[in-house]
C-alpha cells in the first residue's frame, strides 16, 4: 500500500506519472492501473495521482497522448493479423509516423514511444524554463509596482497633512481678521458717540466779574 504524502509534486514526480500513464495508454491498459503503479513508485495514493494527471500533467502531454493512442490502435490491428509481414508493416508505419530512423535498422515500438516522449519532455522543459523566467520578471515588476504605489501613498498622506495644516491656519487667520474688523468697528462707533456727547455738552465762559456765562 502506498504512503500518503503531503508534499508538493516535483518535476520528477510529474515525469514518472507521464511516462507510466502514456505506457499504459499505449499498451491498452487502464489509467487506474497506471495511477496505482505510479502511486507505488512515488509513495502517493492512486487518487492523488489521478487528480494530478487530470488537473495538470495531462494538459502538457496532449501530443504524446495522441501518439500513444495511435500506437495502441496499431497494436490492436497488428494482433488481428497472424502473419509476420503484417506485424512488420505496422512497425514500419509507426516509425514513419514518429519520424525516427536508426542506422542499425528497424526501431522497436517501445523505443519509438520513449524517444517521442523524451523529445516532448525536453521541449516542455525548455518551455517551462522560459515560463519560469517570465514569472520571475513579472514578480520583479509587481514588487517594483507595489513599492511605487507605497511611495505614492506616503506622498499623498504627506500632502493631505499639509493641506489640513494650511486649512487650519487659514481658518485661524480668517477668524482673527473678523475679530479685528469687529474691534475696529466698535472703536469707530465709540469714537463717534464720544464726539456726539462732547458736542452735546454745554459750553461756559467767565465774565469780567468772575461769573460763568453759558455759551449757546
Amino acid at each position: 500500500m502506498s504512503a500518503v504524502r503531503q508534499d508538493a509534486w516535483s518535476e520528477e514526480d510529474d515525469l514518472i506519472l507521464a511516462e507510466v500513464t502514456l505506457r499504459h495508454i499505449r499498451e491498452g491498459g487502464t489509467q487506474l492501473a497506471a495511477f496505482e503503479e505510479v502511486g507505488e513508485r512515488i509513495g502517493r495514493t492512486a487518487a492523488a495521482c489521478g487528480f494530478r494527471w487530470n488537473s495538470f500533467v495531462r494538459k502538457k502531454y496532449e501530443a504524446a497522448i495522441q501518439i500513444a493512442k495511435k500506437q495502441r490502435q496499431q497494436r490492436n490491428q497488428a494482433k488481428k493479423h497472424s502473419s509476420g509481414g503484417a506485424t512488420a508493416s505496422v512497425a514500419m508505419l509507426e516509425v514513419q509516423e514518429s519520424g525516427y530512423t536508426r542506422s542499425e535498422g528497424m526501431i522497436s515500438e517501445e523505443s519509438v514511444s520513449i524517444d517521442a516522449v523524451i523529445r516532448f519532455l525536453r521541449q516542455w522543459k525548455t518551455t517551462y524554463a522560459d515560463m519560469s523566467r517570465q514569472i520571475r520578471t513579472l514578480e520583479k515588476d509587481l514588487a517594483e509596482t507595489r513599492e511605487t504605489m507605497a511611495s505614492l501613498r506616503r506622498e499623498n498622506e504627506k500632502l493631505n497633512s499639509e493641506v489640513h495644516d494650511v486649512s487650519t491656519d487659514y481658518r485661524v487667520v480668517n477668524d482673527d481678521y473678523k475679530a479685528l474688523i469687529q474691534i475696529m468697528d466698535r472703536a469707530r462707533k465709540l469714537s463717534l458717540l464720544q464726539e456726539e456727547e462732547e458736542e452735546a455738552k454745554s459750553k461756559f465762559k467767565m465774565d469780567a466779574n468772575g461769573n460763568l456765562e453759558r455759551i449757546e
